[in-house]
């Protein structure tokens, strides 16, 4: 038999006009391992961040073996279910080099930029899911996309620049509106009929940048570059629009669930591990159904705010106020956070595994980079800070490892993630931070 293009429709007519019906991700559209598209073109690889707040207890947090097999103390009991899909990374380090250690920020903006900042407003570079949106996300409707766990469209690890945040989702059913509302294309969908609306504004847009052609002859320098910026986010615009004019291919894990309800606000540990579920059950049929293939999921603020019931300190008041009980070798309320901290880890790692994908699963064809703002947050330490990976990368990453990093930059696992990606980059991060060396103990 020979082989079928997974863009194959199947073909009739209907009162005049042309139908075309959709295949579903059938087994001939595979190789014969399941692991690629018989043309050759591989499964979308796929990259997402996580983060939580205020990092760890390190005495019942951080595993005596390294390598695999690793022990799981306490603190990370709740990863056992999930320890062969993930990896720890610990004793590497963020240096400030001449710039300030800001409480509760220098930290996560040089893991996720390279960066150490001067200032609180400060936000050097772009996050490192902007980098590799560059590279593979293109192809999908949503370049990337950001989901927070908080109810608070502040709190945010993402961004494209100084003055340029990217503001995630906090409420599911407003998730739930952009990625299935009426702007959605069913890659599984009978037939496929482009959205008049979208081929209007299409055509609005390409007059408007025909017009802006035009303009930039007659501004200075400094105009035109501002005026490229600006058109930045248009281009991006139109191959949006290119994307939603084109019949999607079939996904077979696409299966659109109701509009969930929406939830209440507030910070209430059980109310926060709800939203983060939710946004997580969400976030990942926005992927199954290839509407993005880079996407972070927030599940806590770097000054983490979140209540536990019957105690009166929220999260971030207890690493300062709570004193260490000497017989279980951390704060116990801080630890009790960090522990449910971990059970979304958890949840969001297994979810990812639990969704089926050739012979696999989503995960094994993506790679998430998890990482903290502090070490030990009560000295608003940053050596040390823990990290964690989860997925193969389409096969090209051992799972179930602890790794040393021997006080190593922190940078070398977000450097790791980029090569990974495709991003032909020779180092990564500035001054100490600055690293070219891959954690190659990971590589298969």
């Amino acid at each position: 038999m020979s082989k079928l293009s997974r863009r194959r429709f199947l073909k009739g007519t209907l009162s005049g006009g042309v139908v075309t019906l959709g295949l579903p991700l059938l087994d001939v559209f595979l190789n014969e391992n399941g692991t690629a598209l018989a043309d050759g073109l591989p499964i979308p690889m796929r990259f997402g961040t996580w983060s939580w707040g205020l990092g760890m207890s390190k005495e019942i947090f951080v595993p005596n073996k390294t390598g695999p097999d690793f022990d799981l103390p306490e603190e990370i009991a709740a990863l056992a279910p999930v320890q062969k899909h993930i990896n720890l990374f610990t004793n590497f380090h963020v240096f400030k080099d001449d710039a300030p250690n800001l409480c509760h920020h220098s930290g996560w903006v040089v893991l996720r930029s390279g960066i150490a900042p001067m200032t609180r407003e400060n936000r050097p570079g772009e996050t490192i899911d902007v980098s590799v949106a560059r590279q593979i996300g293109n192809a999908t409707r949503f370049r990337s996309l950001s989901a927070t766990a908080t109810g608070d469209v502040r709190d945010s690890f993402s961004y494209e620049g100084g003055n340029s945040v990217n503001t995630p989702e906090w409420s599911p059913l407003r998730f739930y509106n952009r990625l299935f509302g009426d702007d959605f294309q069913d890659p599984n969908a009978e037939t496929f009929t482009p959205d008049p609306r979208v081929m209007v504004r299409k055509s609005a847009l390409s007059a408007v940048q025909d017009e802006a052609k035009k303009l930039e002859k007659s501004l200075g320098a400094e105009d035109r570059a501002r005026l490229d910026q600006y058109f930045t986010g248009l281009r991006d615009l139109e191959r949006r629009f290119d994307l939603q004019l084109s019949k999607p291919d079939p996904r077979e894990a696409c299966i659109v669930s109701e509009a969930p309800a929406d939830l209440p606000s507030g910070l209430d540990a059980d109310l926060v591990s709800t939203r983060h579920r939710m946004m997580t059950d969400l976030m990942l049929m926005a992927v199954a159904c290839d509407q993005t293939r880079v996407f972070n999921i927030f599940y806590a603020s770097a000054f983490s705010a979140t209540t536990k019931l019957g105690y009166d300190k929220p999260h971030h008041t207890a690493t300062h106020e709570e004193a260490v009980d000497p017989t279980v070798q951390c704060q116990p309320n801080v630890s009790w956070y960090t522990r449910r901290a971990m059970e979304e880890w958890a949840y969001y790692v297994q979810a990812l595994a639990d969704f089926k994908e050739g012979d696999g699963s989503i995960l094994d064809n993506a790679l998430i980079y998890a990482t903290t703002d502090q070490s030990f947050a009560k000295l608003h330490a940053i050596d040390g800070i823990p990290m964690f990976s989860a997925g193969t990368a389409g096969g090209r990453v051992k799972t179930g490892l602890h790794i040393d990093g021997d006080g190593s930059p922190g940078c070398r696992l977000g450097y790791t993630a980029q090569r990974l990606m495709g991003l032909d980059i020779e180092s990564w991060g500035s001054k100490s931070n600055n690293t070219s060396s891959e954690i190659s103990e990971i590589l298969v």
